[in-house]
């Protein structure tokens, strides 16, 4: 079985009759274009007829306008992400959303999406309201997505907190999500959010941000003494185990964030294991045609063993509940 985990949809109501069948794209306060919106989004039909083309079995959906936004929005692309998997059996997964700082009426809704709604895991994003994910204000949310079974999917910054140094050539979407993505996990790990949420699985999107690239000069500045930081009560923190443990053993990495290029899958393997990536796309956004998603499935299976793993072999370690019910 083939699951698509990065996959996009935008509920028809959110869009304006001047907005729902055309592109637009959207500029955030320091002009770096953050979001394009199209009629692609809302249409499940087209998602459909791209799996069936592509051989993709189901997807999991996640919408961009219902990451970390408020209550009322949580609730609305929750039941429209349940309502898709009515419509269309065993096609689709919904994926939660809430805001993580919500509280305790966003942890019921959360709650509400694991027993009642049967999604596996929920969506937030790399970076928000000019925090970061190491920041102690996240640690409850942290612990109820663990008390809940429910993996974390964190999907690069649409808006990232400080854009300024990526105010040309549309490089806040091209590489500053993706700086944003390998900051997360640095912070995570050495904050000891694992640590202290044992049960806690995270989902990272883009190939962590390509991290597999930089591992080399990441393990190296992880040596304190080295680096003369140890003892400085920011710097100097580490986890308790080595960094590669919670790459291998508490985190997964989708292919989405690269366009369909398996060159970017074959450089993640160098460092990361295929038990601990799992097959996306980013559909209708970096990739619109199915006959490139077909492509990119066709690609990743000549990878062999490693490819078919990654397919369908680690679907079962995040989709751990019983499939949806109609």
């Amino acid at each position: 079985m083939i699951v698509d985990f990065q996959h996009h949809y935008t509920p028809r109501e959110l869009f304006n009759d001047e907005t729902k069948d055309r592109t637009v794209l959207h500029y955030d306060e320091n002009g770096a274009p953050f979001y394009i919106s199209h009629g692609m989004l809302h249409d499940l039909d087209e998602h459909i007829r791209m799996m069936d083309i592509a051989g993709i079995d189901a997807a999991f959906l996640s919408s961009g306008s219902g990451m970390c936004t408020n209550l009322e929005r949580s609730r609305f692309i929750n039941d429209k992400m349940k309502e898709a998997e009515r419509r269309y059996p065993g096609r689709f997964i919904g994926a939660a959303h809430v805001h993580p700082l919500g509280g305790a009426e966003a942890f019921r809704e959360l709650a509400r999406c694991s027993a009642e709604l049967g999604f596996p895991g929920v969506v937030i994003t790399s970076e928000l309201e000019g925090l970061f994910l190491d920041d102690p204000q996240f640690d409850p949310f942290w612990a109820e997505a663990a008390r809940l079974g429910m993996f974390v999917f964190i999907h690069p910054a649409l808006k990232l907190n400080d854009s300024k140094q990526f105010d040309s050539y549309d490089t806040a979407r091209s590489v500053g999500r993706e700086f944003s993505l390998v900051m997360s996990i640095i912070r995570l790990i050495n904050s000891c959010v694992f640590d202290r949420h044992p049960n806690l699985t995270v989902h990272m999107a883009h190939l962590g941000g390509g991290i597999a690239s930089l591992l080399g000069r990441i393990r190296s500045y992880q040596d304190k003494d080295f680096w003369a930081t140890k003892g400085n009560p920011r710097h100097g923190v580490l986890p308790t185990k080595d960094f590669d443990f919670y790459l291998h053993e508490r985190m997964f990495f989708d292919t989405a964030g690269f366009c369909g290029d398996v060159r970017s899958v074959r450089t993640a393997l160098v460092e990361l294991p295929a038990s601990q990536i799992v097959f996306a796309t980013d559909y209708p956004q970096e990739i619109r045609s199915p006959e490139v998603v077909r492509d990119f499935v066709q690609a990743i299976r000549a990878l062999g063993s490693e490819g078919d793993q990654i397919l369908s072999g680690n679907v079962p370690s995040l989709v751990r509940q019983a499939a949806p019910t109609p």
